[in-house]
């Protein structure tokens, strides 16, 4: 029995998942779907989905340890010798069903709860960082526009960085989810934000998954954003002079950072774009003061452990959240705004950052 149970959980986590990622990543062209719609058709769905997968790995556990706690019972009466059963105890039983319903419940509030999360709960970030040049920059990162990222959210966040006046602003990929169709609503909120020293973007992996670069680029500089595909751009505000420069995503991209800092001065301040931040070993190589970067979401759904935080994004990179330094060169990968897979963060706030630079 215990083996046709285990069975049954793998093969309906394995449709649950299957499940959870149609509804994050099939293309639904609705632009800007009403506030119940959007809560009813598609976060409830996604909730669910993803409640469910934790929760049937969580009565996979429990199964797994009710029986190997069966087999133990069963080796110590045979080496103990007959008299040794104890009588049946009703409380126990009820302890232990009301203790598994509750734990096969939890996922799904916890799902619950973190959807909110993501939706409402987000923060601004500020750091100052030594640069060569006095500057207030503002990172917006992993936007992924769509269904759960509207534009009227979008707009509230560009509302925030309009407020934080800064004289440069930054974006450092993923800015749809699955579809094109949301970009062009990305692009023009991003717009409204007029800093002195301009608007500067870099690719994420998800604009190569879902158009060509042409498309992005031609949108992005209709509306005055210029986007750094290894290549760079020196501006001078009063008497400072730096340069921004950006890469193509590490993976999915062709990234070139050769490319993109040839020709600059030698102690030239450089602020670095790049999606992903394992780039930050080579920037550092180049005395690069400063690198941006996103990607991870900060975990997007995380514990904090007593021996430090734990998510996938901490398995798989050395930089998943917040600053890092090597010697005079500096690290932040932002947690961005948006969600993917699932439309829960957890322990892991959206984020808009300024940094102060000195």
């Amino acid at each position: 029995r215990t083996s046709l149970v285990v069975a049954l959980a793998g093969v309906a986590v394995g449709v649950l998942f299957a499940a959870n990622w149609h509804i994050m990543y099939t293309p639904i062209p609705w632009l800007n779907p009403p506030t119940l719609a959007q809560a009813v058709l598609f976060y409830a769905p996604a909730v669910w989905s993803f409640g469910s997968i934790f929760s049937a790995l969580l009565l996979l556990t429990a199964q797994l340890i009710g029986g190997l706690g069966k087999m133990a019972v069963l080796i110590f009466r045979r080496l103990a010798g007959p008299g040794t059963t104890a009588p049946a105890n009703p409380g126990r039983r009820l302890f232990l069903k009301v203790g598994v319903g509750g734990l096969a419940a939890s996922p799904f509030l916890l799902s619950g709860y973190g959807a909110a999360y993501a939706a409402r709960n987000h923060m601004a970030v500020e750091l100052t960082l030594p640069f060569g040049c006095p500057l207030r920059v503002v990172q917006l990162t992993d936007i992924h526009a769509g269904i759960f990222m509207t534009r009227a959210m979008m707009g509230r966040y560009v509302d925030q960085v309009i407020a934080l006046k800064p004289d440069l602003f930054v974006l450092t990929g993923d800015y749809i989810s699955n579809s094109t169709v949301f970009f062009p609503g990305f692009v023009e909120e991003m717009a409204r934000v007029q800093s002195p020293c301009g608007t500067f973007a870099t690719m994420g992996n998800h604009e190569h998954w879902c158009g060509e670069l042409s498309y992005y680029r031609d949108l992005f500089e209709r509306h005055g954003i210029r986007l750094l595909q290894n290549t760079h751009q020196v501006i001078q505000t009063g008497q400072n002079t730096f340069a921004v420069a950006g890469i193509d995503d590490l993976r999915w991209g062709q990234p070139d950072l050769e490319a993109a800092l040839r020709g600059l001065k030698p102690n030239l301040p450089v602020l670095l774009l790049s999606h992903r931040p394992e780039i930050f070993p080579e920037a550092a190589e180049h005395r690069i003061p400063l690198t941006l970067s996103g990607h991870y979401h900060g975990g997007q759904v995380k514990l904090s452990l007593p021996g430090g935080d734990f998510s996938l994004a901490h398995l798989r990179t050395p930089y998943p959240e917040g600053h890092y330094r090597i010697n005079a060169s500096h690290l932040y990968v932002s947690r961005g705004i948006g969600t993917t897979f699932t439309p829960v963060r957890l322990n892991a706030p959206p984020e808009v950052t300024l940094f102060k630079l000195i």
